[in-house]
């Protein structure tokens, strides 16, 4: 990342990623954690980091002088679909919730492009989007049900 990135921003962005990187992995092996099943608690918390990345976008509008409405309509689909996918059937859960993380990453660049947000933020966002939406697709294709 370039030296304009936060250091702040790249730490607790990488600290959010653990959570992934771990319970991703128990899914993968079949392993409890803590007694508990992890993939409820890997899904619960892909939907709440969806429901982050949407409030990115809410904010950015918000911050914006133009303050577009299209903006903040678009910003709450990424909970609409988590929240769905929290219903789906296993491996689905997973599935549907890693192509949201990795797909938003993609569509909140143009953030950085039309001046909403700093260009360090677009590119750290499709770094922790991509680690993030490929340990959920990761889970939900070799994960245990």
């Amino acid at each position: 990342m370039p030296r304009t990135t936060l250091p702040a921003a790249l730490v607790l962005g990488g600290a959010g990623l653990i959570p992934f990187l771990g319970l991703s992995a128990l899914v993968i092996l079949g392993q409890p954690l803590a007694g508990l099943a992890p993939r409820p608690l890997l899904a619960a918390y892909g939907a709440v980091i969806a429901s982050f990345l949407g409030g990115l976008r809410w904010g950015a509008a918000a911050a914006s002088p133009e303050g577009r409405g299209a903006d903040y309509g678009v910003s709450v689909i990424p909970s609409l679909i988590a929240w769905a996918a929290l219903f789906a059937p296993a491996p689905w859960d997973l599935r549907v919730l890693g192509a949201l993380v990795l797909a938003w990453g993609l569509v909140d660049q143009d953030l950085p492009r039309r001046g909403l947000v700093p260009a360090w933020l677009g590119r750290l966002r499709l770094v922790l989007s991509g680690v993030a939406g490929l340990t959920l697709l990761a889970a939900g294709f070799w994960g245990t049900v």
